[in-house]
């Protein structure tokens, strides 16, 4: 069968079922917690998320901060009707371009139309199993990692016998979609232990290539099925210790290649196995892995910077050369089990990492786990590039034994003026934070589902929770996808959504973080004035004059408005000495609005 008879079209869709062997066990008898005298956190017991009603397509929610707009289920082909939580068709991950939304799934990909975020429409799908299913989009080509060993070259759904390994593809597979009625698999690149996580990277100084760094987390493939690939680890030839970087001509994405395997986490000495080397950092402390792999890599190619959640690392990388990434630091963390993804500040003088406790299988969110462990761990980036731990941030609300529930995958939401994130916590559901200050990040909305199942832990929840031009789109690994809109609440006002809405970004893929530029906008003005009443920063009589002359500049005509834009630079020029005294978060938001209302009276 060719992989054209493959492509799922929206209106008919065709079974396909794999003898996938041995599946990752999703439902099992939820673990005692540790045992502790007090517990580990306060919350709120009124809190709705507390007692959700059990089950699969008919769980009680509960939300704050924000409307649910869709819930889209999996289309047929990409779940097992005869087994809630067969995790060889779990959705992953979700990449963005125009009004498409591609979700990875352990089968395959699917592409939704999302024009109207209301009724998302499936546009076409692939079926390709392989798993772990990350799907990044560039321009008309789709990047899907494939790590399980029945992925195969083909993209057929009978595996692969190991007398038959040359048919075996385990790596980053490559889509040309320009004709989306036939998307075509245009380059295999095979990596030594596959692909878990996968991160593009665009060249800053060269737009005719882009680069993928590729994160492998599997066992090392026999140099009979590969050659070049060396299993043991103390070798120094071993093939872990590394990430490969893949450069994709865009003009002929079919010569994508492995361009260089670099030793990031090298010592000075040339150790390959320089960092971390596993074990707990003391009594009381996790046990975490030695730093072999990176788990994910987060690129922000306009600060040429990248993070890397590396087992027993968070690791920061120049990337000026995205060739050849250059670690610049490391840190470990006491409280850190795995260390998994990882998310900057737009400005690039924080970056969140997060802990998967458990794998993403276990149960991390009840009342006895600590508050640091599976969490969130944010760090300040001083000027000479180098990491200091500030705070934590967990899911603010205890989960049951029968949910699987860590810190996951999250994006940044874009309102100025503050740093805000929306992160997946599967069966925790998703959860939206403000982390403007890093020692004490607080809880701006939720939603919530309750467990599959109130007998087994079945592996479910959101993979991942992602803003994209004005929306919040949630990955459900058992349920399919979930739209929500954002609504003003007592951390979050109209102004301030507003604003985040001005933001539109053509491709969106999380693991390369985009640069948010803020137009010049009556909205940004006013999400500034916002915050700086909130914080009492501004006194209440001036809060209310620039209200006032802010409506009057934009809804008036003449002289009137006339009138009112020529006090914007008299208005900016005290914000600016304002400013000098302010403590820093206002008065970056003071130079904000005046630089804003600059830009407006011109």
């Amino acid at each position: 069968m060719s992989l054209c008879q493959r492509v799922l079209g929206a209106a008919a869709v065709s079974v396909f079922f794999a003898a996938v062997g041995a599946s990752p066990v999703v439902a099992q008898e939820p673990e005692q917690p540790p045992r502790q005298l007090e517990p580990a956190f306060k919350w709120d017991p009124n809190d709705p998320r507390i007692n959700l009603k059990a089950g699969y397509m008919d769980a009680g929610e509960a939300i704050k901060g924000l409307t649910k707009l869709a819930s889209v289920p999996r289309p047929v082909g990409f779940f097992n009707p005869n087994q809630v939580g067969d995790g060889a068709f779990s959705n992953t991950d979700l990449a963005f371009a125009g009004n498409l939304l591609f979700q990875g799934n352990y089968h395959g990909f699917q592409a939704w139309d999302i024009a109207d975020p209301r009724n998302p429409q499936m546009k076409f799908a692939v079926v390709c199993p392989g798993g772990q299913g990350d799907v990044s989009v560039y321009g008309n080509l789709v990047f899907y990692s494939v790590e399980q060993t029945r992925g195969r070259s083909d993209c057929g759904t009978q595996g692969v016998a190991d007398t038959v390994s040359s048919e075996r593809f385990r790596g980053v597979r490559i889509f040309d979609i320009s004709d989306q009625a036939n998307p075509r698999q245009v380059a295999l690149v095979q990596t030594c232990r596959g692909s878990h996580t996968h991160t593009i990277v665009r060249d800053i100084k060269n737009s005719s290539r882009i680069y993928v760094y590729v994160s492998g987390t599997a066992g090392v493939r026999s140099p009979n099925e590969m050659q070049g690939c060396v299993t043991n680890a103390e070798d120094p030839n071993s093939s872990q210790f590394r990430i490969e970087v893949i450069e994709v001509p865009l003009a002929r994405p079919q010569d994508s290649r492995v361009v260089n395997t670099p030793r990031i986490f090298a010592d000075a000495q040339g150790n390959i196995a320089g960092l971390w080397q596993g074990g707990n950092h003391g009594a009381g402390t996790q046990s975490s892995r030695r730093t072999n792999q990176c788990h994910d890599i987060t690129a922000y190619p306009e600060i040429g910077l990248a993070a890397g959640a590396c087992s027993g690392n968070g690791i920061l990388l120049d990337i000026s050369d995205p060739a050849n990434p250059r670690r610049i630091d490391e840190v470990t963390d006491p409280n850190f089990a795995y260390w998994h993804s990882a998310t900057f500040s737009n400005d690039g003088s924080t970056v969140i990492f997060t802990d998967e406790w458990g794998g993403g299988r276990g149960a991390r969110c009840r009342a006895t786990d600590p508050p640091t462990w599976g969490a969130n761990a944010i760090f300040n980036i001083t000027k000479d590039r180098k990491m200091e731990l500030k705070g934590y941030y967990k899911l603010p609300v205890p989960q049951t034994a029968t949910e699987n529930c860590v810190a996951h995958n999250g994006s940044l939401i874009p309102v100025p003026g503050r740093d805000i994130k929306v992160q997946a916590w599967y069966q925790g559901g998703l959860s939206m934070f403000d982390f403007t200050d890093p020692a004490n990040a607080f809880e701006i909305a939720f939603f919530d589902r309750g467990p599959i199942s109130d007998t087994l832990l079945v592996t479910g929840g959101y993979w991942s929770a992602y803003w994209q031009n004005g929306k919040i789109y949630g990955a459900e690994i058992e349920r399919g996808i979930d739209v929500f809109e954002l609504k003003p609440s007592e951390h979050l006002t109209q102004n301030e959504i507003d604003a985040a809405k001005l933001i539109s970004t053509e491709t969106f893929n999380a693991q390369e973080q985009p640069k948010i530029a803020y137009p010049v906008a009556y909205p940004v003005a006013r999400a500034y004035v916002d915050q700086l009443e909130r914080s009492n920063s501004l006194a209440a009589g001036r809060v209310t004059a620039m209200r006032q002359m802010l409506d009057r500049a934009e809804r008036q005509t003449g002289r009137t408005r006339t009138e009112a834009l020529a006090q914007f630079p008299r208005v900016a020029e005290q914000l600016e000495r304002d400013a000098t005294s302010a403590k820093a978060v206002d008065a970056s938001r003071m130079q904000g609005l005046a630089s804003t209302l600059r830009g407006l009276a011109r």
